[in-house]
């Protein structure tokens, strides 16, 4: 199925074409300084691609390293000449071409030009990503399309049929500027996504309840003086002394001893509201240092280790542990509280104080860099609410499957059992996913945009941040997704000519995940030397 043609980018147009214009004579002459280091990288590398590959024809493994030298040229030559990166990933270079057209976003959504920080010299906020598409494109009014230059099944075909894919694989290759799918195998067929269910989740989430969307937890009180901490679903929400922007269970502690102080009350009764979700917490897959029971209630994502992504361990009650540190440090502001119970907050109980998450777009980024589970399951939840199912896992399933149904993406044959990907009874197509990312690039739903700024950059950032060091750094940005026997990667990728290309590779039955992954990062560094058709 062809995604339907995106509507062309319309703002900005001479900024961005003087702005695309002025670099590219750096990115020619980093790439041309850069070739003797690439070529005795490519040297050094030529054994490990040689065992990787298919031994079934010559032309196969040549086309191997000559796409591998490619990619690292290119990404060599765009490093040089686009000079640091910041903390998130983005090269500031395409900060700066963005801030030609004004906007801010990025990783410090909101933040403006005018604040303390920024008046002190502080690096101006990463560009929203719809600055960074539009740069690429080098026509007056559109993301420029994939030259008609080389069938691309020629390039995919010997590497996805490597063997370290698997029995089963699947793959899809979209222009992004036109929407125009330029290669597809078994793309159609629904295989196991693993985490890539996350971009889906994402996507979802985004269009239910808006980028600017924030989660809350509040305190309320009831008229016979109870206490009630009411938890509102953010898996942000932290009890550490350094919040870093996101909600604190400490501020929320401050307000609520201040609140009821100032009606000369120093003891209460503590209860706390999980009923925002339904249903089971634990996930189908039991017991896993991958995932928190999920609830409304928690903070730190229930970890015990002090750690603030991947596995860890967890508490097996994550809503009375956050009742349980609540009350602690509403202790340490002279208020005395009882032994926390679980309780529903009436519609008579007055909300005495309140804390939020930032807005959904950083959550939604936050998921997708560090691929977190615990977030992915929340955002699922609530795209149930806000949709009217069941908060469960059966309706978060529904949830999603019906967004996506009305911005018209392929679901035939797609299953959504969790937003996560843990859960192996999830059934994914390689057409939804690339049909997914060219959706979010997509200027007239600009509250998708996180679905794409928010992928793990190649080399620099989240569950990429080791990967790409012989290749393509930089210029792919992607949803990692990793089960026993399953390893995928869905995103996408700038062209050695400047074209953005949404991709998606799944592969099932696969023995060895070292092997696996160095395939598809081949695949998608395979794309990024190319200009195909």
């Amino acid at each position: 199925m062809v995604v339907p043609e995106l509507r062309p980018w319309r703002a900005a147009r001479p900024h961005v074409v003087r702005a695309a214009t002025a670099v590219r004579p750096r990115l020619a002459r980093a790439a041309a300084a850069a070739g003797p280091r690439i070529a005795r990288l490519t040297r050094a590398a030529k054994p490990q691609l040689a065992r990787l590959a298919r031994p079934k024809t010559v032309q196969t493994w040549q086309y191997t390293a000559g796409a591998v030298t490619a990619g690292l040229a290119l990404a060599a030559g765009v490093v040089t000449a686009a000079g640091p990166w910041d903390a998130s990933g983005q090269r500031t270079a395409e900060r700066d071409r963005a801030a030609v057209l004004g906007h801010t976003g990025g990783a410090d959504h909101g933040r403006t030009s005018g604040t303390t920080e920024a008046a002190a010299g502080a690096p101006q906020p990463a560009p929203s990503a719809g600055a960074v598409l539009t740069t690429l494109g080098g026509t007056t009014n559109a993301v420029k399309s994939a030259p008609n230059t080389k069938p691309l099944g020629a390039v995919l075909d010997p590497l996805l049929g490597s063997g370290s894919l698997g029995s089963r694989h699947a793959a899809a290759v979209v222009d992004v500027g036109t929407g125009r799918r330029l290669y597809g195998s078994s793309a159609d067929e629904a295989l196991t996504p693993a985490s890539t269910t996350k971009i889906a989740t994402a996507v979802a989430a985004l269009s239910a309840m808006g980028a600017d969307h924030r989660l809350t937890t509040r305190t309320a009180l009831e008229p016979d003086g109870k206490l009630v901490l009411v938890g509102g679903g953010d898996p942000t929400l932290t009890a550490r002394r350094t919040a870093d922007g996101w909600a604190s269970l400490r501020t929320l502690a401050d307000r609520t001893a201040a609140a009821l102080r100032k009606r000369g009350v120093k003891q209460v009764t503590l209860s706390y509201d999980t009923t925002l979700y339904e249903g089971p917490e634990l996930h189908p897959i039991g017991v896993n240092p991958n995932i928190a029971a999920v609830t409304a209630l928690m903070a730190d994502e229930a970890r015990t280790d002090g750690s603030t992504r991947g596995p860890a361990p967890r508490v097996s009650d994550p809503a009375a542990e956050a009742a349980r540190t609540f009350a602690s440090l509403l202790g340490d502001h002279g208020i005395k509280t009882t032994s926390p119970e679980p309780a529903k907050a009436t519609k008579r109980a007055k909300t005495l104080a309140a804390v939020s998450s930032p807005p959904l777009s950083t959550v939604v980024e936050r998921m997708l860099t560090n691929s977190d589970n615990d977030i992915a399951e929340a955002l699922a939840r609530h795209t149930a609410v806000a949709t009217g199912e069941r908060a469960d896992f059966t309706g978060a399933g529904k949830a999603i499957d019906a967004q996506l149904k009305k911005l018209g993406l392929p679901l035939s044959a797609t299953t959504f059992k969790d937003g996560s990907g843990l859960d192996r009874a999830d059934r994914l197509t390689a057409n939804l996913l690339t049909s997914l990312l060219a959706k979010a690039a997509d200027p007239g739903h600009p509250d998708l945009r996180p679905a794409l700024t928010g992928l793990p950059v190649a080399g620099f950032t989240g569950t990429l941040t080791s990967r790409y060091t012989h290749g393509a750094a930089g210029l792919v940005r992607a949803k990692t997704g990793t089960l026993t026997g399953v390893n995928t990667l869905a995103g996408t990728v700038a062209t050695r000519d400047g074209h953005l290309l949404a991709f998606a590779f799944l592969a099932s039955d696969t023995t060895s995940p070292t092997a696996a992954q160095s395939a598809l990062d081949m695949a998608a560094t395979a794309l990024a030397a190319c200009g195909c058709r």
